[in-house]
């Protein structure tokens, strides 16, 4: 059996929020895909790469990708994955993302979606169950978004210097070069840059160089064998950079937040 019959097994909006459990093996693939309820993926151990139409996502433990309506998409398994994916009917998305985002997973958002997997569908109205998941879209609604996506512009010439720089994240040719090979005036491709993806050429370089680390440091790889690979002078200017992107050390960023002690109530 295809083991991707399932996507569109729990999307039929039979509840107003529904959350499934599904794991993966490292390197598996999801075909292109789009349901028509939003979705929230995270992953409770594991590193996936989400792409879609408007670019890139990388998703690591400590985050979560919001895919709004029919948004089609592919995921692909860096490293083992525990998928938890929170799938969400048109008529609750009031105040939700409308647009594919990463969220900065809190310790209650996490606790939240591993509570919602044992909620048994369909439910009752104002039950226990439906408060629970009414809960979990107001911690939806909270959650910081994070720069870990990767736009993708939309004419051909840029895509393909996008390509190009993706296949040597090492290399340091600067936007007078790439405009030379592409018979352009800099300004004139900056413009196009900015107006295509939303950021500047040295501001998408920068993230096509963070999204590489992040994949390369899921999959094992040292600190200082990133730095090289990426075109760093030394691991401490690759730290240095990546912390000001992330707020967080490249050792400490995979850590899985700890589950929360709950007080025992005693009579």
């Amino acid at each position: 059996m295809d083991r991707f019959t399932h996507l569109h097994e729990f999307d039929t909006g039979i509840a107003p929020v529904v959350a499934k459990a599904r794991d993966y093996p490292a390197g598996e693939e999801s075909p292109r895909h789009a349901h028509p309820t939003a979705q929230l993926l995270y992953a409770v151990e594991g590193v996936m790469v989400v792409t879609t139409e408007w670019g890139q996502w990388i998703v690591p433990p400590t985050r979560g990708i919001w895919l709004p309506i029919r948004t089609w998409h592919q995921v692909r398994m860096v490293t083992p994955v525990r998928m938890r994916t929170v799938y969400v009917r048109a008529d609750s998305l009031d105040g939700l993302p409308e647009q594919c985002r990463v969220l900065a997973i809190t310790p209650l958002m996490r606790e939240l979606i591993l509570a919602a997997m044992s909620v048994p569908v369909p439910y009752d109205a104002d039950s226990r169950d439906d408060r629970l998941m009414r809960l979990l879209l107001d911690e939806i609604r909270t959650l910081p978004s994070l720069a870990l996506s990767l736009p993708r512009p939309s004419s051909a010439p840029l895509q393909n210097l996008c390509d190009a720089m993706l296949s040597r994240l090492d290399d340091d040719t600067s936007l007078d070069g790439w405009a030379r090979q592409l018979a352009m005036d800099a300004r004139t491709l900056q413009r196009r840059f900015q107006r295509e993806t939303g950021l500047s050429f040295g501001q998408w370089r920068r993230q096509a160089r963070l999204i590489g680390a992040l994949e390369r440091l899921a999959a094992g790889r040292s600190v200082l064998e990133v730095a090289l690979d990426l075109g760093y002078a030394s691991p401490s200017a690759f730290a240095t950079m990546f912390k000001r992107e992330l707020g967080a050390s490249p050792s400490s960023f995979f850590a899985v937040p700890e589950p929360m002690d709950y007080p025992v109530v005693r009579e």
